[in-house]
């Protein structure tokens, strides 16, 4: 949609606002929020900074407009996978491969811009730190209410918060490079301890006669 208004200046701009979030996500997503500029940015969208002020109020307003349009697009997971698994370990291996998939897609950034996103920053980017955190707080119980019905209610919390610590080291280690290959190779040690801790029930026997056959 065409955004139309006036700098500060009084002289009239016009810009795609939805293209706008696209290309500072890409660019957050790729640099992190410090290690991009005002000046990157309206470079990049081709504006003067006086429009991208008037039109997300700071470089912190379009920042926090990309992460949503990162989450909208990106930060689902795929519950249909999950329910369709039929033990634990099989539930990790579905959402860690999805995760790999995801953060070593040919077609996008590496790694996640949440799960890397603001993880060390100046204190006067604090706020904006929280609210990264607090996505990936989101996350994290996304992943226990899916993982419930096959990990108990006991069990699932520790788990969840696991597996978010290792979905963080994939998306950090797609970013130095680490292929699909080479991820595979943690998600198949996460899944064997998971394996080992929720063992799968054996099935239930059959009823026999009322006397065992004699040897």
């Amino acid at each position: 949609m065409e955004q139309d208004a006036k700098s500060r200046g009084g002289r009239p701009w016009s810009f795609d606002r939805e293209r706008a979030i696209e290309i500072a996500m890409r660019l957050f997503w790729r640099h992190g929020y410090e290690g991009v500029s005002v000046g990157d940015l309206t470079k990049a969208i081709g504006i003067a900074p006086p429009s991208l002020y008037a039109a997300f109020g700071s470089k912190a307003g379009l920042y926090q407009d990309a992460l949503a349009r990162y989450e909208a697009l990106f930060g689902s997971l795929d519950v249909a996978a999950i329910d369709a698994a039929t033990t634990p370990a099989d539930a990790v291996r579905r959402l860690l491969e999805a995760a790999v998939r995801a953060v070593t897609h040919p077609d996008r950034e590496p790694g996640c811009m949440i799960s890397s996103g603001m993880i060390a920053c100046h204190p006067e980017h604090a706020i904006l730190a929280r609210d990264v955190a607090a996505r990936r707080d989101a996350m994290r119980e996304r992943i226990a209410r899916m993982l419930r019905p096959c990990a108990g209610a006991d069990a699932v919390r520790p788990l969840a918060r696991h597996l978010v610590a290792v979905m963080q080291g994939i998306s950090i280690q797609a970013r130095d490079g680490a292929t699909p290959a080479e991820l595979q190779e943690i998600i198949e040690d996460v899944v064997s301890g998971v394996a080992a801790r929720f063992p799968p029930s054996p099935p239930p026997t059959a009823a026999t006669g009322a006397s065992a056959r004699p040897a």
